[in-house]
């Protein structure tokens, strides 16, 4: 089905959903679900670039060495944050992102480039700058924590943009993991959803939810709890506090959660209210 829409250039989503500020829904469905949700979508495009329309993923997740980051959405405070590298695979470009929240559930997203997937590096001074900037926490040492993976296509719509993310891969990561991104993880514990995709509706901020919510809902479906960070992190460290993912990850994930096998360094790839701010 997706084979069959009109395609999107970047610049052209761009310039038609840049939602710099916005509103986020996130549902987990089967591939069946997935099927009847695209068979019922309304018009939409999807972005193609040099012939692809699904790309790689990577980020890798730091944390403090008691897990603050993790800790602090676990028990839902407001001053919570997160930080992370993402490496979009397919093109080699990388930044390092800042995610604190601000009022009336706002998450307020700010990134630059980076070059080393692996290490926050001279990135320090621009993470701590912005975790001082938001009120959030003070975390003056922070150490890769976690790895996910993933595939991502998206679409375009009158009133959305719509990511659908497939082979989801999980792996804990040590804090004195320091070898490049595409090696580190190997040999550590991993877990992979399996064939469920991940689904993110993106709304412009007070416009309401979007027809794909819309058509979700009467389906059934209700927008689900899921972090790829903290969900990861609840599923492989079944030690922490996890409430706020529990539901999803036993009636959801649990089938679905065999120990992964982590591809080769060649094969990276097995199978609210959102602000954001880039900084050169």
């Amino acid at each position: 089905m997706i084979a069959d829409l009109a395609p999107v250039t970047l610049d052209e989503l761009n310039d038609a959903a840049a939602l710099q500020t916005r509103r986020d829904r996130k549902y987990v469905l089967t591939p069946d679900e997935l099927d009847h949700l695209l068979a019922g979508l309304p018009p939409a495009r999807v972005l193609e670039i040099d012939g692809s329309r699904s790309f790689a993923y990577d980020s890798t997740y730091f944390d403090t060495p008691g897990l603050d980051a993790y800790r602090l959405a676990a028990t839902r405070r407001r001053r919570r944050f997160k930080v992370r590298t993402r490496t979009y695979v397919d093109t080699g470009s990388c930044f390092v992102e800042v995610k604190t929240r601000a009022g009336r559930g706002t998450t307020v997203k700010e990134r630059q480039p980076h070059d080393d997937a692996g290490h926050l590096g001279v990135a320090r001074a621009f993470v701590s700058d912005r975790l001082a900037d938001a009120g959030a926490p003070s975390a003056p040492v922070l150490a890769p924590t976690l790895r996910s993976r993933y595939r991502r296509t998206t679409l375009l719509l009158d009133d959305a943009r719509v990511t659908l993310d497939t082979g989801l891969v999980w792996d804990l990561l040590s804090p004195c993991d320091a070898a490049p991104a595409a090696d580190r993880a190997i040999g550590r514990p991993a877990a992979a959803v399996g064939d469920l995709v991940v689904v993110e509706t993106k709304t412009a901020a007070g416009s309401g939810p979007s027809s794909v919510d819309r058509l979700l809902w009467r389906a059934g479906h209700r927008p689900d709890r899921i972090s790829k960070y903290a969900t990861g992190l609840a599923v492989l460290r079944p030690d922490l506090p996890d409430m706020p993912w529990r539901r999803l990850v036993r009636r959801r994930l649990a089938t679905r959660l065999p120990t992964a096998t982590p591809p080769t360094p060649e094969t990276p790839d097995t199978h609210s209210l959102t602000s954001e701010r880039t900084s050169a």
